[in-house]
């Protein structure tokens, strides 16, 4: 039988939140899912920015957030169950950067990267997943990096490098823990893209060279790259798949 492919990408009637939702990556899925049919709570510090995201992207309710706070995602998780008693579609965008010398990273730093990039993700999603009434599955996102697969150096950093390896791996015992319950767990892994996050690396030559040498494609990722891997992911396109990793680096981690 041929699948329904059109219907299967359709989030029509189903409830998303997003984190890290006011620039990069993050922006592009909120708009994503809400030309899907979602209605997307978009998640970020910085209420501006979700205000003007908000005003162009109809579906779309902005969250002023920080996920590093249990309060703010208690609120958040709360106001986005009103609509149907639950969440259908989390994704653990929200991130930071760190130093890229690990004799420079004071344990200050550590903590907080992982704090933002692990921690609070992992909160969230336990959040979610116990506010599901019984027999309501859901799709978690979550948002790692190359640099969670192979070193970057001189560009990355330990503390980045290792909350986003350790996002790959707490995705894949999500995934095994909530299985039977409908709940699936992914994550994204994207390579080199032009965002806030990695600010100068597109615009210097010698950087912008070490991408293309280093990505099969010979460039970096360009936007809206990202998006199609996450419908797919956060859809019924994907209803048989759980604990994976789909890399989207124009082949910079197959070599």
């Amino acid at each position: 039988m041929t699948p329904d492919l059109p219907r299967a990408f359709d989030l029509t009637g189903r409830v998303a939140v997003v984190t890290g939702a006011s620039s990069g990556l993050g922006d592009g899925f909120a708009r994503t899912l809400a030309a899907a049919g979602a209605t997307v709570f978009a998640a970020a510090r910085r209420a501006d920015r979700l205000t003007s995201l908000a005003a162009e992207v109809p579906g779309l309710v902005p969250v002023e957030c920080d996920v590093t706070v249990a309060e703010d995602r208690a609120r958040l998780v709360a106001a986005a169950s009103e609509i149907n008693g639950g969440i259908d579609v989390l994704v653990n965008n929200a991130g930071r950067a760190g130093p890229p010398d690990a004799l420079t990273e004071s344990a200050d730093e550590f903590d907080a990267i992982l704090g933002v990039n692990l921690s609070a993700g992992f909160h969230l999603s336990v959040a979610v997943v116990s506010g599901l009434p019984e027999g309501r599955g859901a799709s978690i996102v979550n948002v790692s990096s190359v640099v969670g697969l192979v070193s970057t150096a001189p560009i990355g950093g330990a503390g980045y490098a290792a909350s986003k390896a350790a996002v790959i791996g707490t995705t894949r015992e999500l995934a095994g823990q909530w299985g039977r319950r409908g709940v699936r767990v992914n994550a994204i892994v994207p390579g080199w893209f032009d965002t806030e996050m990695t600010a100068g690396l597109f615009t210097n030559e010698k950087s912008a060279g070490w991408v293309r040498r280093g990505t099969m494609l010979g460039r970096g990722g360009r936007e809206g790259e990202v998006d199609g891997a996450l419908l797919f992911l956060a859809s019924d396109a994907s209803s048989y798949v759980t604990g994976h990793v789909l890399t989207v680096d124009g082949g910079w981690t197959a070599r």
